[in-house]
């Protein structure tokens, strides 16, 4: 019965990521980019906090390393990310599932950032061949024309490579900080101060609240954001990381984008290209070269489990 229903939750977080590349999409046409993304945390945020009170016993950074972890969190994971993917995602040409697989990405960068930080992370040949094959998904998905490199469409899937690599550095960065702050508060505050921090942001680049249009499809799209994809899509996702183990939970990146296509199909008759397709299979090509050695041992984990189970 757990195994089906950890089955039933990854499918079910992947389907709410996912489908949230579509929510921002439609929330676009409503809100300017960065308040969007601001306001979407401070809700977020706040909730989260709400359950890191109720769920832990360290609801409140209390060490300098705590802090550093939560300033890198609120700057990078969600200040540069949340910012770069919506501000990429404004761009008409660039579908909800192109978002999507360009962000499937991000373990492969996570891999390859470690190299540098995490010494007992060394890529091998074969992790680095890996890593090139990511990077050629995105540029067949960016759909790079050496002529013409400012075209909008190219801007728009580069900006959003940006967040998913701004997302992965701040990963391993958090991973060298010896902090043992409960992972719920970590991304509570950091929610809370990545949030303030697009305020000032979202002012910088002139928006403001009068920008806003204000209609049933804005306030429906920011509450999935905020509720869904954001607050019950988190819990969903510690629940699921302790049960199943980084290396299963990350395989989400590369579910969340047919539900990405799908549901941007349904909603804003968006159709992927060939390119997307093509784009999402190198960088699984690539997610499965470098962390091979972890795939094998998970198989060989669930094979020796049945096996002790049909004995049984």
């Amino acid at each position: 019965m757990t195994r089906y229903r950890n089955v039933g939750l990854f499918i079910v977080l992947a389907a709410v990521w996912g489908s949230a590349f579509m929510a921002i999409k439609a929330g676009l046409a409503y809100f300017p980019p960065v308040f969007f993304a601001a306001v979407r945390y401070d809700i977020a945020g706040i909730i989260m906090l709400a359950y890191a009170f109720y769920a832990t016993s360290a609801p409140l950074p209390r060490s300098r390393a705590d802090w550093m972890e939560v300033g890198i969190g609120a700057v990078l994971l969600i200040a540069a990310y949340h910012a770069l993917l919506f501000i990429g995602q404004t761009d008409p040409t660039v579908t909800s599932a192109a978002a999507a697989v360009i962000v499937s990405l991000n373990p492969v960068l996570t891999t390859g950032f470690a190299q540098g930080l995490l010494p007992e992370e060394r890529l091998t040949a074969v992790g680095i061949v890996g890593l090139l094959f990511g990077l050629a998904g995105v540029a067949v998905l960016s759909e790079l024309d050496p002529s013409n490199l400012l075209a909008g469409g190219t801007v728009s899937k580069l900006l959003i490579f940006g967040a998913t690599a701004a997302f992965a550095f701040g990963a391993v960065l958090t991973r060298r900080i010896d902090s043992e702050m409960p992972i719920e508060t970590m991304e509570a505050w950091s929610m809370l101060f990545g949030a303030l921090l697009m305020h000032v942001v979202s002012v910088g680049l002139g928006e403001s609240i009068g920008d806003v249009v204000l209609s049933t499809e804005a306030v429906l799209a920011l509450g999935y954001l905020a509720l869904g994809a954001s607050a019950l899509g988190f819990l969903i996702y510690f629940d699921l990381l302790e049960r199943l183990g980084a290396v299963e939970i990350s395989l989400v990146s590369y579910v969340a984008p047919i539900f990405a296509a799908l549901s941007g199909w349904l909603f804003l008759s968006e159709v992927p290209n060939a390119s997307t397709a093509s784009g999402f299979v190198l960088i699984f090509l690539g997610f499965v070269l470098l962390k091979r050695d972890a795939i094998r041992e998970e198989l060989r984990h669930q094979f020796d489990s049945r096996v002790e189970r049909t004995n049984d």
